[in-house]
């Protein structure tokens, strides 16, 4: 029997988290009590490693080449079996041609790190170096692993760039990483990972921030790369439509064990272990019947009923907004002197109903979110009106802006870097309401900030934590919680769900659900996750290079798309595993 190219025994890792009484405090991370986790991944062959936040996916793959903190400690064996190069790099004892990486010191490891084992992570511009260009970064491991010559490692930096998919190779060579899309940087991590042709790719969630068909381009040049070069992948996500389609063997986690492993087509279509069932079952369909309310892991592991279909909205609600012509240009230098006008959005048009939701789709670059901010006028409009209230709120003074701002808010896509990490969370929810003298006094404001944490699910301990000490999910309930202390009418979800796994996912959209059928809310929604959209939507823009090519309410627009665009769209979403047919 073939040696696995990797194989994980017995790990088991936990951190250091200091002294209390004299004795040292560790949380464990990856194992449990007397579980370990193991696993093995094949020549060839791409493992999927699924589960929630915090279930231990990250931090198992990152044992593997030792890319944890110094806190770390890590037990079992990661026994590494590749080319007979790596027979040299092998501690004594360990048999010809393999070694155990966590016994391999540190210049071991660093020869094996992109020569033999890739990382590919989610944030490509927190991965790439701002102040070099693209060519710089990726002839850096040509020359450092592969002794190759600067115009030769130049002219192999630029073949990678094609290999990719990426157009004009040479001209972006001298491109700085903000000057591409974020599909396009995604693209160049995979360049930099495949640069040294290693055996192993391991990809920790390299799709979740992009849309659907920038994500679809992805997994099928992933899948392409893995045939042309005999690659071996470890695939780290949370979403398990994605995982149905790239891979060949899944490994389900969940509070650092695994709860059940095997073929892709065995998980998918007998899954064993109710967690695994939970997580193919919470997420929102694409083509059945909206719910009322999505089912989260805990709904499904308790065996509870889901609810009846979603109630239909009054379709003669009274119109909180209309946007009339809505126009943004920015102007972008050319040459020394010269400039030329990009124009961002163009002659939107749309009516948003009291207790509605109208969802916003398109690819990155198709000017959803600059229509949102320029909505709010966080960028100012070059053309158009936002009618509120009676009011054009495109040509108000600073003084009524600040009046009506109060009652549009925004919820962005990153709550890490949406709150102040000085300030608590009760400071966070106190300070608008004290800017815009809502309540009486500061203990008012800290009992309605109080009110506020419970309605969006937060116990009362939240109130004098800070941000660093929640969750994603925890955190973008606290910055819905900001936005409903001064009473909106309108909230702008700017990809408010994007970067959230699949049951806390499910549980925010409830949330919001559960707030607009209480407090009336009208909702402009704005996703490139088109499943969500039909969830939480009564009608859908899509938008196209700064244009809506359709509108229409979200069934008809889902199930009888008119434009091949959106049909493209719904196209590229993932199916998950699918039985083959003969």
């Amino acid at each position: 029997m073939t040696a696995p190219l990797l194989s994980i025994q017995d790990l088991k890792v936990a951190f250091r988290m200091g002294l209390r009484d004299g004795v040292v405090q560790r949380a464990e991370a990856v194992g449990r009590g007397t579980t370990t986790v193991s696993f093995d991944v094949a020549e060839n062959q791409t493992v999927a490693l699924v589960g929630e936040s915090g279930s231990g996916k990250s931090v198992t793959a990152m044992s593997i080449v030792n890319l944890l903190p110094d806190n770390a400690e890590r037990s079992g064996r990661v026994m590494w079996r590749g080319r007979k190069e790596t027979a040299g790099l092998a501690p004594s004892g360990s048999p010809a041609g393999s070694m155990d990486l966590l016994q391999a010191d540190r210049a071991t490891l660093r020869a094996l790190r992109g020569r033999e084992i890739a990382c590919v992570f989610q944030d490509p511009m927190s991965s790439l170096n701002p102040v070099f260009t693209v060519g710089q970064q990726l002839i850096e491991p040509l020359v450092t692993h592969l002794g190759l010559k600067p115009k030769a490692a130049l002219a192999r930096a630029e073949q990678l760039l094609g290999e990719v998919g990426i157009p004009e190779p040479a001209r972006r060579l001298k491109a700085y990483p903000h000057e591409l899309s974020g599909g396009q940087q995604q693209r160049v991590m995979i360049a930099m990972a495949l640069a040294c042709e290693p055996k192993l790719l391991i990809a920790d969630e390299p799709t979740t921030a992009l849309d659907v068909t920038i994500q679809r381009q992805i997994i099928e040049l992933l899948a392409r790369l893995k045939a042309s070069h005999g690659l071996s992948v470890l695939f780290i996500s949370h979403d398990l439509g994605l995982v149905g389609e790239i891979a060949d063997q899944v490994v389900v986690m969940r509070h650092g064990t695994i709860r059940e492993q095997g073929p892709v087509a065995q998980i998918f279509s007998d899954p064993k272990d109710a967690y695994t069932k939970a997580l193919l079952a919470c997420r929102p369909a694409l083509a059945e019947e909206n719910p009322a309310r999505l089912m989260v892991i805990d709904d499904h592991i308790a065996g509870r009923a889901p609810q009846g279909s979603a109630k239909p909205k009054n379709p003669d609600a009274p119109v909180v907004l209309e946007v009339k012509s809505l126009a943004k240009s920015f102007w972008l230098r050319e040459g020394l002197f010269g400039r030329r006008e990009f124009k961002a959005v163009r002659d939107v048009n749309f009516r948003l109903r009291r207790g509605h939701t109208l969802g916003v789709v398109g690819e990155s670059g198709s000017g959803k979110t600059t229509m949102g901010l320029t909505l709010l006028r966080l960028h100012e409009p070059t053309d158009g009106e936002v009618r509120f209230d009676g009011h054009n709120l495109l040509t108000l003074r600073d003084a009524e802006r600040q009046v009506m701002r109060r009652r549009i808010q925004i919820v962005f896509q990153n709550p890490y870097a949406s709150l102040n990490p000085r300030f608590t969370i009760g400071q966070t929810l106190v300070e608008p309401m004290t800017i815009h003298g809502i309540g009486a006094n500061v203990t008012e404001r800290e009992q309605r900030a109080r009110e506020l944490l419970a309605k969006v699910g937060l116990d009362d301990r939240a109130f004098a934590k800070y941000p660093h000490e929640f969750s994603g999910g925890q955190r973008q309930r606290v910055a819905i919680a900001r936005c409903l202390t001064l009473n909106p009418e309108v909230l702008v979800l700017d990809e408010a769900v994007s970067a959230l796994d699949v049951s806390v996912q499910a549980q925010v959209l409830n949330l919001l659900k559960d707030l607009q059928d209480e407090l009336g809310l009208a909702y402009i929604f704005i996703s490139h996750d088109l499943a969500v959209v039909r969830f939480i939507s009564d009608e859908v823009l899509v938008m196209k290079d700064g244009e809506v090519v359709e509108q229409a309410d979200a069934t008809t627009i889902l199930r009888a798309p008119q434009q091949e665009y959106t049909r493209r769209l719904i196209g590229a979403v993932p199916k998950g595993w699918q039985p083959q047919t003969v």
